[in-house]
């Protein structure tokens, strides 16, 4: 049971919202609307790394494209595709790719999130117009924009049939043998994958609290007034969220001071646009 449903016994709907906002932040956020379904999805998001070996229900994959091809696109590209890999073996050579991480070989299904301008090259080459637009940043940041959009919708389409999810940045540590696995042609690239499948009851994930609003949301024009104290106040919350999960304890502005330090805590990625330009993207 989470600190929410002790300090919320969810009597109406409204208590089922404080209670979800208070495990997101670990303080009191009221807020005059309505809980629904929806809310409840978002809100009660968390990571999950452990899996039974249930397999993934009929229709779950398509459910999740469907969901992703709802998601905004810009200009209506539609520069991305996804890759279900559910082969115990792939899944395997994928995950020492990623950094050895053990919930792809658990999940029962891993989908790589691709940034595919192969598809508009080809589209070009079809009809006769150049797609030399492609090789800009502002055309990969696009992909990747609208890979990220598609990817959160599924799992929300997921997490709403009852399915657990996990994002896995570290598919980028290798991409081009990421490539290489999955066959993808030039000008695409695996931007994350995503591990999908029935939660484990006996290794349930907590829902991990995050900055204060205070720290994220201005009025207006930026400002950083009270972000030092919502930052400090987010390192005490998330030390106590730490110690009930029986987790090391450490400052979130140590853990992320350190993610971002230099390139060597990149994992490799620091030579992300060299093996991008290999890929076929030649960036400019």
């Amino acid at each position: 049971m989470s600190n929410s449903e002790l300090a919320y016994p969810q009597t109406d709907e409204g208590e089922r919202l404080g209670a979800l906002l208070y495990d997101r932040y670990r303080a009191e956020l009221e807020l005059d609307v309505a809980w629904n379904a929806t809310l409840d999805t978002l809100l009660a998001h968390r990571s999950v790394r452990a899996y039974t070996a249930e397999a993934v229900p009929d229709g779950a994959i398509e459910l999740a494209v469907a969901a992703a091809q709802s998601a905004a696109s810009s200009s209506n590209l539609q520069p991305w595709s996804v890759v279900a890999v559910a082969d115990p073996a792939r899944k395997a050579r994928l995950a020492a790719l990623a950094g050895n991480q053990k919930q792809i070989l658990q999940a029962p299904l891993f989908l790589l999130w691709i940034v595919d301008h192969n598809r508009l090259t080809r589209i070009g080459a079809h009809v006769g117009t150049p797609a030399a637009a492609l090789h800009y940043l502002e055309s990969f940041l696009l992909g990747a924009v609208d890979t990220s959009l598609a990817a959160q919708n599924a799992v929300v389409a997921l997490e709403s049939i009852g399915l657990g999810t996990c994002y896995i940045g570290g598919i980028r540590n290798k991409p081009a043998e990421v490539a290489a696995e999955l066959g993808l042609p030039p000008q695409s690239f695996a931007l994350f994958g995503l591990t999908v499948g029935v939660p484990d009851p006996a290794a349930p994930a907590s829902v991990k609290p995050r900055l204060p609003q205070e720290a994220v949301l201005f009025r207006e024009t930026y400002g950083q007034a009270d972000a030092p104290a919502a930052v400090t106040a987010y390192d005490h919350r998330l030390r106590s969220f730490q110690r009930e999960q029986a987790m090391p304890e450490r400052d979130w502005t140590e853990q992320a001071s350190q993610r971002v330090r230099g390139a060597e805590s990149l994992a490799g990625r620091d030579v992300l646009r060299d093996v991008l330009n290999h890929l076929g993207f030649a960036l400019k």
